[in-house]
């Protein structure tokens, strides 16, 4: 199992980044508290501006949060299983799955022939060639067309399945994504 640790060189380059984006959004939410331009963020009580920063942290926290769901959301459709979310995240299977509800979908599974595909709110049809390989064709919710690539047959139906949901994925309407 991998192991997704930062060294301390990694760590010191990660924190000053963070508090370089951080000081623009404490500075802004100081700002809009006290009617004070920007740059007199600091001319306040330090309780005052200790919590103007715990506020832009909060901030940062669900945004944070936001863009990882969305990263557990990517991987799992390209064929990230829970366990994989999980380990990468140092969790268990059912916390992943706790953690990211919906990040894993599993199309019922194509032993033969043809089969269809319905996810956010676009429809797709795995095909199985007569090589044994599988590919797809799909229409996305926005309308959007799109099909495996010419020459490029995948080895499973599961993976035809995953190319074609990040596909779905990518042409959902604005409100299909979660």
């Amino acid at each position: 199992m991998a192991v997704y640790e930062i060294t301390p060189e990694e760590q010191a380059e990660l924190d000053k980044a963070l508090y370089d984006a951080l000081n623009p959004l404490a500075s802004a939410i100081r700002s809009r508290e006290t009617g004070l331009p920007t740059d007199r963020m600091w001319d306040a009580s330090p309780v005052e501006v200790a919590l103007s920063v715990l506020a832009a942290w909060k901030a940062l926290d669900g945004e944070v949060k936001r863009l990882t769901e969305r990263a557990a959301v990517t991987a799992g459709s390209y064929g990230a299983s829970y366990e994989q979310l999980g380990a990468v995240w140092g969790i268990t299977r059912q916390g992943a799955r706790k953690k990211w509800p919906g990040a894993v979908s599993r199309p019922a599974p194509a032993t033969a022939g043809n089969s269809a595909l319905a996810l956010f709110g676009g429809t797709a049809e795995l095909v199985q060639s007569p090589s044994g390989g599988w590919g797809w064709t799909g229409r996305g919710a926005d309308g959007a067309s799109g099909a495996a690539a010419d020459g490029a047959p995948y080895a499973s139906a599961e993976e035809a399945a995953a190319h074609a949901g990040a596909f779905l994925k990518e042409h959902a309407l604005a409100g299909d994504q979660s």
